[in-house]
Formats: C-alpha cells, sequence, structure tokens
C-alpha cells in the first residue's frame, strides 16, 4: 500500500490542473431555525517556512548543490562562471545561491510550495440525523473527534470539504457553514482555561460554544444550503505560504429564481461574494437549488443540480473566482447527486448515470452500466486515472479516459450498504459511505478487500470531498 501511496501522490503532482451533492427531499421537514451567532475568531494554517541560507545550496557554503566546489560545477571560481560574484550562477552580484533574490540556496525559491500540509490524514464524516460531524484518522479508522456543527444540532449537516490544512467546512442543507480545524495544534485557545478544550472521540461531544477547536460558524438564514467546496488558495512566492484559502458554498429558499452561490472567507466565515444565479433552471416541479460544488485548478467553483423529472432542464454551473461571472451548461439525460473534478481537468456528474464533462470541448460523455447495475451518489478520481463512483453494495472503478468499468468493489455487509458517499484517502484507499447509515468502509481496491469498518456513525449522509484529495488533484502547479 505504501507504494501505490507514493506512485499516486507522484502522478497528482504532475498532473494538469483543471463534489458532492444528496438526494435528500426530506430537508425540509427537520428543524429550519438557524441560530443567529457571530463568527468566531479564525485560525490559520500551517505554511512552507522560508529558509535562510544564503549562497549555499548544499549545506557546504558553496551553492552548487553537488557537496563540493564553488557552486557552478567547477574547483574553482565564485560559482556562476565568472570570476566575481554572490556564487549562484545567475551573474547578480546578490542573491542566495539559487538565482532568487529570496530564498534558502537549494535551487528552490519554496521548497513546499507543491505540496499540501495537513498534520494528519482524515475524513471527516457528516451525522446528519445527529447534527454533528465525526473526524476520523484514516490510517487508523479511530474517531478522533465529534463536533456540533450549529447551535440548535438541527442543521442537517450533509456535505463536508477539506482543506489542504486538513480543515473542514461542514454545510448545513437547512443553513449555515462551521469551519473545524483539522489539527489541535492550530485550535485556539478562547475560554481560559489551560490548554484546548475539544472532543476526543464520538462520544465525546462538547457543548455548542465550548469547543475550542470549531473555529467558525457563518449563518446562512437560507432553508437549503448543501454544496460545499474549499479553493486552493493562492501561494506568495515572497512569504512561501498558500493565502486566500477561501469555501464555495450555496444556497437557495426552496424557490425558482433565488439561487446564490457564495464565497466564504476561510479565515473568519464572512460573507466575501455573492452570485445570485436568477436563471437556474428547475428540473423538478418543486426547487432543489443546487446540489453538489468542486473547484478546478484556478480555483473556479462548479456546481450540480438534482435532476428530476424534467432532467432536460438542468445545468452543470461554473463560476469564475476571478470576476464571479458565470456560465450554465445543460445537463441531458437522468442523474445529478454527487460530483468531483479529477486530475485530467474533467467534470463529472454522479448519479443514476455518470457523465463526464470537457470544459474544452464542452462536450458530453457518458458512462455504459455495468450489468444492468444502477449508479448514484458520490465519486472522486484516485488521480492515476481511475473515479471510484457508489452504487447498490459495490464501488465502481471507471477508467477516466476510455469510460469502462475497470473494478468493481464489493463492501455490502448490512442492509444499510447502499453506497452514497465515496472518498480516497492519502494512502490510496478507498472509502464508501452508506447512505443514512451508521458505519463507513475503508477498501483496499488493489485486492478488493474491506480492511477496515467504522461503526457508530448516526445517519450518516456524505458524498463530496471528505479527504481533502479531490483538492490536491486540481493543486495548482
Amino acid at each position: 500500500m505504501q507504494l501505490r501511496s507514493t506512485l499516486i501522490i507522484a502522478s497528482v503532482s504532475a498532473s494538469l490542473g483543471l463534489v458532492s451533492a444528496c438526494g435528500d427531499s426530506d430537508g425540509r421537514t427537520e428543524g429550519a431555525s438557524g441560530a443567529d451567532e457571530t463568527d468566531a475568531t479564525s485560525l490559520s494554517g500551517t505554511s512552507a517556512e522560508t529558509g535562510s541560507g544564503t549562497n549555499s545550496g548544499d549545506g557546504d557554503g558553496d551553492g552548487d548543490g553537488d557537496g563540493e566546489g564553488d557552486g557552478d560545477g567547477a574547483p574553482t571560481g565564485d560559482g556562476d562562471g565568472a570570476p566575481t560574484g554572490d556564487g549562484d550562477g545567475d551573474g547578480e552580484p546578490t542573491g542566495d545561491g539559487d538565482g532568487e533574490p529570496t530564498g534558502d540556496g537549494d535551487g528552490e525559491g519554496c521548497p513546499n510550495a507543491g505540496e499540501f500540509l495537513p498534520v494528519e490524514k482524515l475524513i471527516w464524516i457528516a451525522n446528519s440525523a445527529q447534527g454533528t460531524v465525526s473526524k476520523v484518522d484514516t490510517e487508523t479508522g479511530q474517531e478522533l473527534g465529534r463536533y456540533i456543527v450549529r447551535a440548535d444540532s438541527a442543521g442537517s449537516p450533509s456535505r463536508t470539504s477539506v482543506n489542504r490544512f486538513g480543515d473542514v467546512a461542514v454545510a448545513n442543507r437547512l443553513g449555515g457553514v462551521t469551519k473545524i480545524s483539522g489539527s489541535i495544534l492550530n485550535c485556539v485557545e478562547s475560554n481560559g482555561i489551560p490548554g484546548i478544550q475539544t472532543s476526543q472521540g464520538a462520544n465525546d461531544v462538547l457543548p455548542w460554544g465550548e469547543d475550542e477547536c470549531v473555529a467558525w460558524y457563518s449563518h446562512i438564514p437560507h432553508p437549503d444550503n448543501r454544496p460545499i467546496a474549499w479553493t486552493n488558495g493562492v501561494f506568495n512566492e515572497e512569504t512561501c505560504e498558500w493565502e486566500d484559502v477561501h469555501v464555495w458554498t450555496a444556497w437557495s429558499d426552496w424557490a425558482p429564481g433565488s439561487a446564490v452561490v457564495g464565497l466564504l472567507d476561510g479565515d473568519d466565515g464572512q460573507i466575501i461574494q455573492t452570485v445570485p444565479i436568477p436563471d437556474l433552471p428547475n428540473p423538478w416541479p418543486n426547487w432543489h437549488g443546487f446540489y453538489g460544488a468542486a473547484v478546478d485548478g484556478s480555483n473556479n467553483v462548479w456546481l450540480s443540480q438534482l435532476q428530476g423529472s424534467n432532467p432536460q432542464a438542468a445545468w452543470l454551473v461554473k463560476v469564475n473566482y476571478d470576476d464571479f461571472s458565470y456560465t450554465g451548461y445543460p445537463v441531458a439525460g437522468d442523474g445529478g447527486y454527487g460530483m468531483t473534478v479529477t486530475s485530467e481537468g474533467y467534470v463529472w456528474l454522479c448519479g443514476t448515470q455518470t457523465r463526464r464533462f470537457n470544459p474544452q470541448t464542452e462536450t458530453w460523455t457518458t458512462v455504459p452500466l455495468l450489468n444492468g447495475s444502477v449508479h448514484t451518489g458520490g465519486c472522486m478520481g484516485d488521480g492515476n486515472g481511475i473515479l471510484y463512483r457508489g452504487g447498490y453494495g459495490q464501488i465502481h472503478g471507471i477508467d477516466t479516459l476510455t469510460m469502462e468499468t475497470v473494478r468493481v468493489l464489493d463492501v455490502a455487509q448490512g442492509g444499510d450498504d447502499f453506497i452514497w458517499g465515496v472518498a480516497i484517502d492519502f494512502d490510496g484507499y478507498v472509502w464508501g459511505v452508506p447512505r443514512n447509515g451508521s458505519r463507513a468502509y475503508k477498501v483496499d481496491p488493489d485486492v478488493n478487500q474491506i480492511v477496515h469498518t467504522l461503526e457508530g456513525l448516526v445517519g450518516a449522509y456524505t458524498y463530496s470531498d471528505m479527504t481533502g484529495f479531490a483538492l490536491l488533484n486540481v493543486m495548482p502547479l
């Protein structure tokens, strides 16, 4: 498994940069009053540090990275082939040894620019019926914490999205977005009691406002708030830090013409921008708004609709990060629950059918059903050319180029094993979360074997980017 993990990360990092919905119509019958809290103090994620070396590049003070010599590969000189200079080979009298005016002298201005920075490998699964979210270690399968995500515990949380620092943003279907820090190192002391007070497991749910790892709550006073997707942010070459790591969401008022896409500040949950989509079509007799969201390599957000009795009316919508303009792409056929963007730049809709959208050609391709099987729920790419998506007691692996089903993972172990949520972790394992179930499965796709079963969930309903691996797939290079 470690070898597969290494190959996956290498493949994704070299890929071109170009999730998450639920077919639930019960949201209107659940508790609908949102809490009117103010936003809590935000947390900042960890970041790569700037090196401090000068003119060295290899630790021997010569700047050429070969362990001996003067910095240019020759035994004499100053390091750039000229009799005078700074030893970095760029012909300038000053520098750090790598051709850049600042940095660490190793040939790279920011050595960690291409890395994700989560301290822990996590999957975040929403317990919709309980109003909480579970934080699970993907390596051990242990539930590390459980958190209330709205004051009244009646928000019906569903979609979760994980950013590059391991923090989660949780969308309550009945309104409101909550951010929770993935690492206790990023939690903020706020109650005057020494240490960080935070949940330690599934049976340790702290009252609302007492868990210091809950970073903020953004009150969205609308009854239909489902999609959620972090941006990668923008890399600052001078500070070697990722900045403007924000989160997309969307909401409506259960009426055509009321759909709005919003960009929230990742540090404090404040609304940065709203983008009304008044012409969003209505595929159903009753309005369902947007259902899922995923970002591409330019931090643009793609949003799906749940398709219904008039599937010709549905759209796939792209909102541009730079100017907040939007485009609607008509979707033909039935099914549009989960969605994702894969490393090739394709946008996928995963419902009763699975479709691939090519943004370059603006064309659709449909995956043939395997032996009449029914697809539905969520999906995620593995970074190595396979899209995994849920079904009845199975998870299907689909070749992202040929559209053929190349793997069938058997995960049926109980009556609630309609696999709705699918996620890939950072070691290459596939996770399946049954709809409204009490368990989740960790599957080794190479041998088609369940290696861990997580028990104790409460009405689990998540099929978005639960691990952050989908975001890694589209990380800007």
